[in-house]
């Protein structure tokens, strides 16, 4: 009998983490989810306790493998392990491994004030120029910044070169390598606003002029790569190898296919994350993007434009849970179905502002265009069709920045459930709107670059053979009508209804 061959990957995330075993064919044979606690703080300040955050992993890993086992499968068959995580959300650690801090988690709004003072600096164009990214509290380098000039241990620690930086996913490699290995991924890197997307190194003058010098920073490879053995602790009965590293969104893009330039995946969940693919070369955006690293593996280094929207399926909870319009978000389609179109109704939702490519964040959100004929089927329709009209100001930004056209759009996440909103983006875009049966789809993509690493897939090529149980939507005629919907979309985004 031919041995199995397995990979164990760990998808940490903000709120839980969830471990799943693929095998070969790139299905995923067990899974194990555990909650994870995040603290919301005044003024905005988001944390997470670090040392939970590792034993989140293990609970996660066991639960797992114990479905594993149960099943009659045998651990030692498990070759590689792949780590996707929550990006820029960071860990401060001393040279013992102790956490100096707890980690503070992307959400987290404490360096507005470092932010706007940064650019009074000067430096926007700088940071742009050569991480790809904006001065944002979103971005790790900002919330450093504050932790040094307001936690004196901190930043005595930085200044005598004993305080060590990492994201996730280097936080838990460390724990999982009993502190052998420090190290991260290129897509890792690309999202602290410290990495240079040209030399792809940390760019000491930024680090420099942040005023952090003496900072301990990761070793920095591709996302498919060895970064050192684990038992998990004692998980395993035998050291398996880390094969990749990768942030979430980016590993949703690798396990979605875009493989190539001009593929894209749109992550729709709360929110929406939009990642295109545009090849070996970063591209600076001139129309509200940002550039980041899109995935890696030790022959090829793929650059994407991302472009982030606030409000996606929050705008549907927001319809159910405060307006009752229906009692459960999947009425919503059938209600869209019921009228013929918007009846000139938009909804523009900006409820905590607009994000890519507008970056209107002090807007409002509004619903206009109503007269006595409208109905509450009008303005779940108009709700829903927020949804791809802001995904295609997205596609139309990237395909201009990049010189690009959209081949087909790859989608994920809650919201695509929702036929009539993928129906409407496809033909909003003219171009395949392809859904994946996948849910874990970072999971995924860990695993397919982990699987590279150790040799059990032969090439990206052949990973295009696997899950290939997708539905695809072509688009319908009917642009124009679309065109002319669309064109009245952006209109009324341009009148700035902001109060």
């Amino acid at each position: 009998m031919n041995k199995k061959r397995y990979i164990l990957a760990i998808d940490q995330g903000t709120s839980s983490t969830k471990s799943l075993v693929f095998d070969e064919a790139g299905v995923a044979v067990v899974k194990g989810s555990e909650p994870l606690y995040t603290s919301y703080h005044d003024n905005g300040f988001v944390e997470q306790d670090a040392e939970e955050i590792y034993q989140n992993v293990l609970l996660s890993v066991e639960k797992c493998l114990k479905q594993f086992k149960e099943k009659g499968l045998d651990v030692n068959e498990i070759e590689a392990i792949g780590i996707s995580n929550q990006r820029e959300t960071f860990v401060i650690w001393d040279k013992n491994g102790n956490p100096l801090h707890p980690a503070i988690v992307w959400q987290c709004k404490r360096s507005v004030r470092i932010c706007e003072d940064l650019k009074q600096e000067g430096l926007s164009n700088t940071v742009n120029a050569k991480t790809g990214l904006v001065i944002d509290p979103y971005f790790s380098a900002t919330k450093l910044i504050w932790l040094y000039q307001n936690n004196p241990a901190i930043q005595s620690a930085i200044k005598n070169g004993e305080a060590f930086f990492g994201t996730i996913d280097t936080w838990l490699l460390y724990k999982l390598t009993n502190g052998s290995t420090y190290a991260t991924d290129y897509t890792n890197a690309s999202r602290t606003m410290f990495f240079n997307l040209h030399t792809l190194e940390w760019d000491d003058e930024l680090i420099n002029q942040f005023g952090l010098k003496g900072i301990n920073l990761p070793q920095v490879k591709s996302s498919s790569a060895v970064f050192g053995e684990t038992t998990l602790t004692n998980n395993l009965s035998k050291a398996v190898p880390v094969t990749a590293l990768i942030g979430d969104s980016h590993a949703a893009a690798f396990g979605e296919g875009c493989f190539e330039a001009g593929t894209a995946k749109a992550t729709l969940g709360t929110g929406c994350s939009i990642l295109m693919n545009i090849g070996n070369k970063p591209i600076r955006s001139e129309n509200g993007m940002v550039t980041t690293i899109c995935w890696s593996t030790e022959e090829r280094i793929d650059y994407a434009l991302e472009g982030v929207i606030v409000s996606c399926g929050a705008t549907i909870e927001w319809l159910k849970n405060e307006l009752n319009l229906f009692s459960d978000s999947k009425e919503s389609e059938t209600m869209a179905n019921a009228v013929a179109d918007a009846g000139g109704v938009y909804l523009i939702p900006a409820f905590s502002g607009l994000g890519s490519p507008h970056w209107q964040m002090e807007r409002r959100a509004s619903l206009s265009g109503m007269n006595f004929g409208t109905t509450k089927n009008h303005i779940v329709r108009a709700a829903l069709e927020s949804i791809p009209y802001q995904i295609a100001d997205v596609i139309a930004a990237m395909e201009k920045d990049a010189k690009l056209s959209l081949k087909e759009l790859m989608t994920d996440g809650g919201m695509t459930s929702n036929r009539f909103v993928i129906r409407f983006l496809a033909d909003l875009l003219n171009k395949p709107v392809a859904t994946i049966g996948m849910p874990d789809v970072s999971a995924l993509g860990a695993a397919y670059l982990a699987g590279l690493q150790a040799g059990m897939y032969g090439d990206i090529d052949s990973l295009k053979r696997l899950n290939q149980d997708k539905t695809i939507y072509q688009p319908n005629n009917g642009t124009m009508t679309l065109n002319k919907s669309y064109e009245g979309w952006k209109n009324t985004i341009k009148k700035g209804i902001a109060n």
